[in-house]
C-alpha cells in the first residue's frame, strides 16, 4: 500500500526534483484539509509509481509555507522537475487532482 510522503524543509527539494510530485499544504485544525485527507491518501495508492504524492504541514513548515506563497489552504502545487507547472486552492474532488496528475505524468 503506497502512503504519501510528509515533506519537511529537510527532504522537500529532493523529494519534488525528479517526476511529477502533487504537494497538499495543509494544517491539522483545518476543516477542508482534513476533507480531502482520505483524498489524497487514495491518490497516492492510485499513482504509486507514477507520481509522489506528498503533504506540508504549515503549522510545522512555515518556512516552505511562506517560500511557495501559501496564503490559505489547502493549497495543492504540482510539480515536475523541481518547477511548479499547476496549482490549486481549496477542496476539490479526486477526479479533478487526479486529472491534473495525468496530465503531467
Amino acid at each position: 500500500m503506497a502512503k504519501y510522503v510528509e515533506l519537511t524543509s529537510e527532504n522537500f527539494d529532493a523529494t519534488v526534483a525528479e517526476g511529477v510530485t502533487m504537494v497538499d499544504f495543509w494544517a491539522p485544525w483545518c476543516g477542508p484539509c482534513r476533507m480531502i485527507a482520505p483524498v489524497v491518501e487514495e491518490l497516492a495508492e492510485d499513482f504509486d509509481g507514477k507520481a509522489t504524492i506528498a503533504k506540508v504541514n504549515t503549522d510545522e513548515q512555515q518556512e516552505l509555507a511562506v517560500k511557495y506563497g501559501i496564503r490559505s489552504i489547502p493549497a495543492i502545487l504540482f510539480f515536475k522537475n523541481g518547477e511548479v507547472v499547476d496549482q490549486m486552492v481549496g477542496a476539490a474532488s479526486k477526479d479533478a487532482f487526479a486529472e491534473k496528475l495525468n496530465a503531467l505524468v
